[in-house]
């Protein structure tokens, strides 16, 4: 397997995700970079810009890639698709044609479904604690007057029992199917995931890390900081690469 230069950390998450995985599709190969650019069309400086994130390969680079290492190229020009939202053009690396760069998440995008998250959790939160705080007090004036509003407080009584606001929507039921580990909300192994992501794989994924003893956070769904560094240690004691991204030879290690 090729020895890489490490990444930059300040590298977005959805850069990162496609640069590893052309990474890994090149070792599986078995290529040089000379006879990847062969077979490819386009020349090895070119190849060793794209896999240095140096620059952002072009769609038709990632169909000649997907040929010859026998690869279905949807998954990698969607995976382009993702990581031209977060390209940040310097000096050494040109702008991607049609997409500028943005200081907000994108419509779609998974910042922005964590965000959506995040406010409607805040909502139900707030809401709850207002009912609340109006139920306490109708009951604290009744048991002073004793009067008629009584009647008041037994109906309003069905809405003193709401769910929880911090119940997780994403249980983990684990348990063991054919040699694998399962928590209830996902059965993939081959879903890529990075910081940003959100939905029930990530939930998966966060199950299977605390049922291996590492703590992710809050079993929410949301790949954040918390889960990140879960998944690099996880990594670590697996003898993984620590990349901090749950990938197919992650979700192999978490499943068992």
């Amino acid at each position: 397997m090729s020895r890489w230069k490490v990444l930059p950390a300040e590298l977005d998450p959805r850069v990162r995700q496609l640069v590893v995985r052309l990474r890994r599709l090149k070792d599986h190969s078995g290529l040089s970079i000379r006879q990847l650019a062969a077979r490819t069309g386009y020349s090895a400086k070119s190849w060793e810009r794209y896999l240095g994130a140096r620059s952002l390969p072009p769609a038709e680079a990632l169909e000649a890639l997907a040929r010859v290492c026998g690869e279905e190229p949807t998954r990698l020009l969607a995976l382009r698709e993702v990581a031209a939202e977060g390209w940040t053009p310097t000096p050494e690396q040109p702008p991607v044609a049609g997409h500028l760069p943005s200081p907000e998440p994108t419509p779609g995008s998974p910042e922005r479904r964590a965000l959506r998250i995040a406010l409607v959790a805040g909502s139900v939160t707030l809401v709850l604690a207002v009912s609340s705080a109006v139920l306490v007090t109708v009951r604290l004036m009744n048991d002073n007057s004793g009067g008629p509003t009584a009647t008041t407080t037994r109906s309003a009584a069905p809405l003193a029992a709401p769910t929880p606001a911090d119940a997780s929507p994403y249980p983990c039921r684990i348990q063991r199917t054919d040699g694998h580990w399962y928590a209830g909300n996902s059965r993939t192994q081959q879903e890529n995931l990075a910081v940003g992501n959100a939905g029930p794989d990530v939930a998966e994924a966060q199950c299977l890390l605390r049922r291996a003893g590492i703590s992710p956070g809050g079993i929410d769904g949301i790949f954040g900081p918390l889960t990140e560094h879960a998944v690099k240690a996880f990594q670590k004691r697996s003898g993984l690469v620590v990349d901090g991204m749950v990938g197919p030879h992650t979700w192999k290690a978490l499943r068992g």
